[in-house]
């Protein structure tokens, strides 16, 4: 594949998206501690289910805007007048299980926070806060793990192909490809390097 700046980058990364190629070099496989951003892409990861992640991206600003800016106190409190209104959005994926199952994994979310401390805390239990490295996978013994807790906790839409995908964009998992200009920059020395 040929990238103007001359990088090589994952296979999955389109050349012709500006914002994926920034989220891609920028965010992807960045270790992410804040709640709050911890929230957001558990909300878009779920979104994305059956849909291609460049597609959840590309309505990302819009989203901000239908779901307050990801405020999980506003995200708890919606009710059936929100519902319809998110679902009536044309900017946003208006799937009403979709939408239905995000204000209900916010309220359990927030039910993690006070158990834990933070979300933080609970998702980076599962390594020891340690950085798993591997790749071309779409599930693990991990994300078996992760998933089945939280769907025992109430949660929808949070298969393990799904919670895979949510933990490789949030930094628990370190996935650039072999030949990606970031593959060997992994978070530091704290990773655990699975082959």
């Amino acid at each position: 594949m040929e990238w103007t700046d001359g990088k090589c980058r994952c296979s999955w990364a389109n050349p012709k998206n500006r914002r994926y190629i920034r989220y891609h070099d920028e965010e992807w496989g960045v270790p992410v501690y804040d709640d709050h951003k911890l929230f957001e892409m558990l909300i878009l990861e779920s979104f994305q289910a059956g849909l291609s992640w460049e597609c959840v991206l590309n309505k990302q600003e819009a989203f901000r805007r239908a779901f307050d800016n990801f405020d999980l106190e506003a995200v708890c409190a919606y009710g059936e007048n929100k519902v319809k209104e998110l679902q009536e959005n044309p900017q946003i994926i208006r799937n009403k299980l979709k939408i239905r199952a995000a204000i209900t994994n916010a309220r359990i979310f927030k039910e993690i926070q006070k158990e834990y401390g933070s979300f933080s805390k609970y998702l980076w239990n599962w390594t020891d806060g340690k950085v798993i490295y591997e790749t071309h996978l779409t599930s693990s013994p991990l994300s078996d793990a992760v998933s089945g807790d939280l769907k025992k906790r109430g949660m929808k839409f949070v298969g393990t192909t799904i919670i895979y995908a949510y933990l490789q964009a949030v930094g628990v998992i370190y996935s650039h490809e072999d030949g990606c200009f970031l593959a060997c920059k992994g978070p530091g020395p704290d990773r655990e390097k699975i082959m």
